[in-house]
């Protein structure tokens, strides 16, 4: 019995089939992770691969970063979180507003609680209850955003959203002249990795802007994954200007993070300065230590950061099209797509690569240029080995 299979033994008797997180496990079971240092991670058999899974997405600096890490320490050593608020969250809020161009901000825990904050915050402001969301769109694991039909989901969340095709601009507008009066947000993800990761068309982003201002509904955009796109958020390459944004991964360092940001009025729906405002607390929320590192990790990935890890993600793009791969995605994102993943996610992390197990592909700044080269061949090798 390897490490591994005694480590996922122990694990099976105290969690239900060894598994906390659904998206990390791969049949037999996963490897377990015992360090990252930069690119990599090792794990507990001493296996060293190239970690192109980043946490889904959200290493963008790679592990164990000096700098953030140093960041981290100095600010944890004053104290973790507090009964009180900090400079720190004010420091990041007023950061994200620059960079977004969004007024006002509140933080949270994860990409999950931000889109229950922001749907909330949507349904507050309007006074209406229905949200539009997209087919194959993943928005966390919250009742209102999951499929109605997944176990464990009472029947009356079916009622609270409607749940449209993606890319359909016909279907959208179809939804919206039939029901746009009980609509408070057009709920989307302008790349969303559960469906493919595939970009959704301008005409598409544009019909949601239009559609949601002309009923009276509010845009909101899910940026969980795709904000580390563009320094001021993927929607920016569209040309949009969303009412909400959702954010978390990149902008935590490291650490669990969570952000929506929105226009003044609207998120005025929270504030304790005025009447009937929604009451929304998290324990840990804009603790000191995830927004120090979160800071470090955003002054690391300003505009031309962004676009020279998104140059890197483009051409591995290319070189694994121009072998003949199967390859969605935008700048640092990719996705391999492959019939038989699980046999493909073996081969790539028997070679070396770290993949996301439905092969997703999450290029960090702490890559360089022979690094992607090389993930590249493996990738290749793997893929045409099947």
């Amino acid at each position: 019995m390897t490490e591994a299979d005694a480590l996922f033994a122990r694990a099976v008797d105290v969690m239900p089939g060894g598994n906390t997180r659904s998206t990390l496990f791969v049949r037999p079971h996963p490897p377990y992770a015992v360090r990252g240092e930069g690119p990599y991670v090792v794990d507990s058999a001493g296996h060293r691969a190239i970690d192109c899974n980043n946490n889904y997405t959200a290493l963008i600096h790679g592990h164990a970063d000096p700098e953030i890490l140093a960041a981290v320490a100095s600010v944890a050593a004053n104290g973790t979180a507090f009964g009180l608020p900090t400079t720190y969250e004010v420091e990041m809020a007023e950061a994200l507003g620059a960079r977004m161009g969004l007024p006002h901000w509140r933080f949270c825990n994860s990409g999950t609680e931000a889109v229950m904050m922001m749907v909330r915050g949507a349904r507050a402001h309007t006074g209406r209850d229905v949200v539009v969301r997209f087919d194959g769109s993943y928005h966390g694991t919250y009742d209102g955003v999951v499929s109605t039909d997944a176990r464990g989901v009472p029947g009356s969340a079916a009622g609270g959203s409607i749940v449209l095709p993606q890319n359909d601009v016909g279907a959208l507008a179809d939804a919206m002249r039939r029901h746009g009066d009980r609509v408070a947000a057009i709920l989307l993800d302008l790349m969303p990795n559960r469906a493919g990761l595939r970009p959704v068309s301008r005409e598409f982003a544009t019909a949601a802007r239009a559609l949601s201002t002309a009923h009276g509904a509010l845009l909101a955009v899910d940026e969980v994954i795709t904000f580390r796109l563009g320094v001021g958020g993927f929607h920016r390459s569209y040309g949009m200007s969303p009412d909400l944004v959702s954010l978390g991964k990149v902008i935590g360092g490291g650490f669990p993070v969570g952000a929506v940001g929105g226009r003044a009025d609207v998120l005025a729906a929270f504030s304790p300065l005025g009447d009937g405002s929604v009451g929304w607390g998290g324990t840990f929320s804009a603790n000191p230590v995830t927004m120090a590192a979160g800071m470090v990790a955003l002054r690391r990935f300003a505009d031309t950061d962004v676009a020279e890890l998104n140059a890197k993600g483009d051409r591995l793009r290319q070189q694994l099209a121009g072998a003949g791969l199967t390859v969605n995605g935008h700048g640092s994102l990719l996705r391999v797509m492959v019939e038989d993943m699980t046999a493909t996610w073996w081969r790539l992390y028997e070679a070396g690569v770290l993949a996301g197990t439905n092969g997703l592909l999450a290029l960090s700044t702490a890559m360089t240029d022979d690094v992607v080269d090389l993930v590249g061949a493996r990738v290749i090798d793997a893929v045409r080995t099947g």
